[in-house]
């Protein structure tokens, strides 16, 4: 299922730890431009994937 989500109702879900908050571009240069501590790039996410239960909330970002 997607969902689109506020800016203000992702940070709080990040901050909580209720979800995983990844760029959407797999350009590793657009995700450093972003700045968001604890964000994660497309490319370490794909090597978390095999490991994350099926109920993980992942939020995707482009920006």
């Amino acid at each position: 299922m997607v969902r689109r989500v506020s800016v203000p109702d992702a940070h709080r879900r990040f901050e909580a730890g209720q979800a995983l908050l990844v760029c959407a571009y797999e350009d590793e240069q657009k995700w450093r431009d972003a700045g968001i501590t604890g964000s994660l790039s497309y490319a370490q996410f794909l090597t978390q994937v095999p490991k994350l239960p099926k109920s993980q909330e992942i939020i995707f970002y482009c920006g």
